[in-house]
């Protein structure tokens, strides 16, 4: 097995702060693969729930949706995705992610790592 090969289902998921209904799996990032500079997981969504308005100070995101619909916000821009599209978060922009299909499945990449740490992140209203 590669020290740089992850497999989803080799990954303990995880609830992250500021969302509802979803599960993480961590794919790349300093702890799977001793990524310095970016991370990237797969999110997995059910309906009606998703990422809370909230931003990341100093951190770049970016999503690409796998399967499912999603209504976005960033920065006062509102549209729905679909599978296929990507969208981008500039750092410190507040954003939303909500499924609007039955449940959604998505990858995300940040840039530097977020870590799921509490102090990169600000909670939105």
């Amino acid at each position: 097995m590669s020290k740089y090969l992850v497999r989803q289902a080799d990954v303990r998921p995880y609830a992250p702060a500021n969302h509802t209904g979803t599960r993480n799996f961590r794919l790349i990032g300093p702890q799977t693969v001793g990524a310095k500079n970016l991370e990237v997981l797969i999110g997995e969504v059910e309906r009606g729930k998703g990422a809370l308005p909230h931003a990341h100070p100093g951190i770049e995101q970016a999503c690409y949706l796998l399967e499912g619909n999603a209504h976005v916000e960033v920065a006062g821009d509102k549209f729905e995705m679909v599978p296929g599209e990507a969208c981008f978060f500039p750092a410190d922009a507040p954003h939303l992610f909500i499924v609007t299909s039955e449940r959604a499945r998505v990858m995300v990449i940040y840039s530097p790592p977020y870590g799921e740490d509490p102090a990169k992140a600000v909670r939105i209203g």
